[in-house]
């Protein structure tokens, strides 16, 4: 079993599963450590949990519940691939849980929820500008939503908590060369990440960490129209801890690199207009 850790906050931790095990190993007791939702990307395997047999496939939930043992067998294939999300105590209180829909051990593809674990896939590939711990605690709601069959309560629509969210993505826009994270824009609102990450969302149509992505590259796109600095030193003076991934990012919303967009800023309109005539 290979296992890499993407991300790892307060209240959320994702890592990357790949197990190579197949119909000749011998099956082992393990322990869930936490509340937890393992999304199967690929492959397939079987799992023995609370006295019931599970076949899972691609597109099926492994759900852990602290303290439950489980066994993973692999007798029909070799290997599977998991993107996991550990989830703390108080998130999994501030979704609203009764406790039970984290016991069911496993659960089929579900619509609602295999769109969800496409999307932090993409998100885990940097594909997608939503944040792994932002799509995980919107999986973990869903999947609690699903299984309960109980929707969610509207979100807050108070002044007060409107304000909330607008002071905080300007304390964003005006912090984007920093590297923030989910945790840390929901304590500068004073309120949990789960909270925090629905109220913005809902008041400002995008996650915090959208906005944070959106954020460096507007300014990104002021700098290199506004001055001569080299591409890489705007890349990270702007936020972007990697220059591959800003170049990337850039590209694929002005649909230009920055350099072709610096240079159609100086003058050279026909890089747009050839864009243009492509569609």
């Amino acid at each position: 079993m290979n296992a890499t850790t993407l991300i790892e906050r307060r209240f959320i931790s994702v890592s990357d599963f790949r197990c190579s095990a197949g119909p000749g190993d011998t099956p082992f007791a393990e322990q869930h450590r936490c509340h937890s939702i393992s999304y199967v990307r690929k492959g397939s395997f079987g799992l023995h949990c609370r006295g019931k047999f599970s076949e899972l496939v691609a597109g099926s939930v492994l759900i852990g519940h602290p303290g439950d043992e489980y066994t993973c067998t692999h007798e029909h294939v070799c290997g599977d691939e998991c993107l996991s999300f550990f989830i703390g105590p108080e998130l999994v209180e501030a979704i609203g849980d009764s406790g039970a829909p984290w016991q069911v051990g496993a659960v089929p593809p579900l619509p609602e929820l295999v769109v969800l674990g496409e999307l932090a896939q993409s998100a885990a590939d940097g594909s997608s500008d939503i944040g792994l711990d932002e799509i995980g605690q919107v999986l973990a709601s869903r999947f609690v939503e699903v299984v309960s069959g109980k929707p969610r309560k509207p979100g807050p629509d108070a002044a007060r908590d409107r304000r909330r969210a607008v002071e905080t993505a300007l304390w964003i826009d005006a912090n984007s060369h920093r590297q923030i994270n989910l945790d840390d824009a929901a304590a500068q609102a004073g309120i949990s990440p789960f909270h925090f990450l629905r109220l913005f969302s809902e008041v400002l149509g995008v996650t915090p960490h959208q906005y944070l992505v959106r954020s460096r590259l507007r300014h990104a796109a002021r700098r290199l129209a506004d001055d001569d600095s080299p591409v890489t030193d705007i890349a990270y003076d702007v936020g972007f801890a990697d220059l591959s991934n800003f170049v990337r990012t850039f590209g694929r919303a002005a649909g230009a690199s920055p350099l072709k967009f610096r240079q159609a800023s100086r003058g050279k309109r026909k890089i747009f207009q050839e864009r243009l005539a492509l569609h």
